[in-house]
C-alpha cells in the first residue's frame, strides 16, 4: 500500500509537466493500493500473535520478490513500454538499490518516470536499513546477529521493534536526503534533478536521470555527490545515537576502517591518474574520490569511463565494488565488518600456530567473537564466492563473453551497478543482454540484497520441516 501511495507523486510530476502520462501511474496506485490492502486485511488477525523464525525469513524475502512485480508497472504501462523482463529487472534494480539500467534514452523520458526510478531507490534503501536492522540480527545472516544489541534486541518483538526503530532511522534518512537535495541545488542542478539524485545518493542507488549518468555534472556536484555517498554508506543507528548526545560515530572500527580504505583508494587512484594521464591534480582527485566511493559504497555513479584508465585502476573498481560499506547503511555488498572478523580470525589463528600454548581470541569492537558469528561469516564468504562463481558461469552459458559475465555476476550480487567491458561498462547498460541473462542478473540482485543466506535457507528442506 506504501508503494502504491509512492505512486501519487510522479503522478502529479506528470499532470504539471503536461505530456499526459499521468493515468499511467493513477492505475498503477489503484491497482497496487487495491491488492495489498486486501492482503493487510486478510492478514490482520495474525499481527498480535508475532512472527516465527520461519515466518521471519519469508516476510522478509518475500517483500523483496513482491515489490519490484508492482514497482514494474509504470515501466510496462508507461512511457518505455517495457516487456516484462525489462519491467521487472529495473524495479528490482531500483528496490535492491543496485543502479543497473535497461532503459535508454533517460534524458527524453516524461519527468514523472525518472521520479519514480528515484523512489524506488529511495524507499528500497531505508527498507534495507530496517532490514539489516531488525531481521537479519535475528536471523543470524552472515554474522548480523553480531549487531542484535545495536538494533535494541528484538528477540520476541520484531514487529514493534520495527516500528519504533523505523521511526527513528526514517528521521535521520528523510533529513539527509533533504540536505543533499539543498546542495545539489546550491551547485546549480535544477530542483528536480537535485530531488532525483538526492534520493539515488543517499540511497547509494545510483540512477541518473541521464544516460551519461553523472558525467553531465562536474566539479562542485561531484563534491556533494561524494560526501553523501559516504554519509550514506554508514550506519545509521550511529546517526540515531549521535542526536540522542551519543557521539560515538567515528568511535565505531567499521567507520574508521571505512573512511581509511577510501582515502587509501582515492590517493592510489589519484596518482595513477595524475603520473599516467594527462589530468590536472584537483580533477584527479575530484574523479578519484568520486568514482572510488561511489563504487565501494555500491551506488553505481560513473562521472568518467573510467574503462579507459587503464588495466590497474580498472582491476581496482571490480575488487573495490566487494568490499561495500558498513552494516545498518544502504551500501551493499560484503560489508566492511565481515572483513574486520576475517581479518581478526586470521590474526588469531597464525598466533596459535607460532604459539600453540598461547591463547589467541579474535576481536570486534573489543568485544570476543561468538564461535556462532565466525562460523556465519565464515559461511557467508563462502557462499558469496560460490554465488559469483556460479552466476558467471551461468551467464557466459547464455551466451556472453567473460568479461560482461564475471563482472555482471558481480555487479548484481554485490548490487553496485555498472560492471566491466563496453557493453554493462560505465558507458554502457544492459538493454542489450538477452532475456535469459537479465533473469539471472535479477535474481541474483535479489538474493545479494538480502545477504546470500536469508534466500538460500529457504531451500532446505529442514527449513519447511521446522
Amino acid at each position: 500500500m506504501a508503494l502504491g501511495a509512492a505512486m501519487i507523486f510522479p503522478m502529479v510530476v506528470d499532470i504539471a509537466e503536461g505530456r499526459g502520462h499521468w493515468p499511467v501511474f493513477a492505475e498503477s496506485a489503484i491497482l497496487t493500493m487495491l491488492v495489498g490492502g486486501l492482503v493487510s486485511l486478510a492478514c490482520r488477525n495474525g499481527v498480535q500473535a508475532g512472527l516465527t523464525i520461519q515466518q521471519t525469513f519469508l516476510l522478509t524475502t518475500g517483500v523483496w520478490v513482491v515489490l519490484p512485480v508492482f514497482g514494474a508497472l509504470p515501466f510496462i504501462l508507461g512511457a518505455t513500454e517495457a516487456r516484462m523482463v525489462d519491467a521487472v529487472f529495473e524495479a528490482m534494480s531500483g528496490l535492491t538499490t543496485t543502479g543497473s539500467t535497461v532503459l535508454s534514452g533517460l534524458d527524453g523520458l516524461p519527468k514523472g518516470l525518472l521520479l519514480w526510478r528515484g523512489i524506488l531507490q529511495w524507499l528500497g534503501g531505508i527498507g534495507i536499513i530496517v532490514v539489516a536492522m531488525v531481521f537479519l540480527p535475528e536471523l543470524r545472516v552472515g554474522g548480523m546477529q553480531i549487531f542484535r544489541s545495536e538494533a535494541f534486541d528484538t528477540m520476541g518483538k520484531i514487529l514493534p521493534r520495527a516500528t519504533q526503530i523505523a521511526s527513528s532511522i526514517s528521521t535521520i534518512y528523510v533529513s539527509i536526503t533533504l540536505l543533499c537535495t539543498l546542495a545539489y541545488i546550491l551547485t546549480g542542478m535544477n530542483p528536480f534533478d537535485a530531488t532525483v539524485h538526492a534520493m539515488t545518493t543517499v540511497a547509494t542507488g545510483g540512477f541518473s536521470n541521464y544516460d551519461a549518468s553523472f558525467a553531465t555534472f562536474s566539479g562542485s556536484a561531484e563534491w556533494v555527490a561524494t560526501v553523501f555517498m559516504f554519509l550514506a554508506a554508514l550506519p545509521f543507528v550511529r546517526y540515531v545515537q549521535l542526536v540522542n548526545g551519543n557521539r560515538s560515530l567515528f568511535r565505531d572500527s567499521q567507520v574508521r576502517a571505512f573512511l581509511l580504505t577510501i582515502l587509501v583508494l582515492v590517493a592510489i587512484a589519484a596518482g595513477v591518474l595524475v603520473t599516467v594521464f594527462p589530468y590536472h591534480p584537483e580533477q584527479a582527485l575530484r574523479q578519484a574520490a568520486f568514482n572510488i566511493t561511489s563504487i565501494i559504497s555500491g551506488t553505481g555513479y560513473a562521472s568518467a569511463d573510467y574503462m579507459g584508465w587503464g588495466p590497474f585502476l580498472i582491476s581496482i573498481f571490480f575488487f573495490v565494488g566487494l568490499i561495500g560499506g558498513c552494516a545498518g547503511s544502504t551500501a551493499c555488498s560484503v560489508k566492511v565488518f565481515r572483513y574486520q572478523i576475517l581479518f581478526a580470525s586470521v590474526r588469531a589463528q597464525l598466533g596459535r600456530i607460532h604459539s600453540p600454548h598461547a591463547v589467541f581470541t579474535p576481536r570486534f569492537e573489543g568485544r570476543p567473537i561468538g564461535e556462532d558469528v565466525l562460523n556465519s561469516v565464515m559461511t557467508f564468504f563462502v557462499f558469496f564466492i560460490v554465488t559469483l562463481g556460479v552466476v558467471a558461469v551461468a551467464l557466459g552459458l547464455t551466451g556472453l563473453d567473460f568479461i560482461t559475465s564475471v563482472s555482471g555476476a558481480a555487479t548484481a550480487v554485490a548490487n553496485v551497478g555498472p560492471g566491466l567491458g563496453d557493453i554493462i561498462g560505465p558507458s554502457g547498460n544492459f538493454s542489450t543482454l538477452n532475456d535469459t541473462a537479465k533473469w539471472i542478473l535479477t535474481a541474483a540482485m535479489l538474493i545479494g540484497r538480502l545477504e546470500l543466506l536469508a534466500v538460500y535457507a529457504m531451500f532446505t528442506l529442514s527449513f519447511w520441516r521446522a
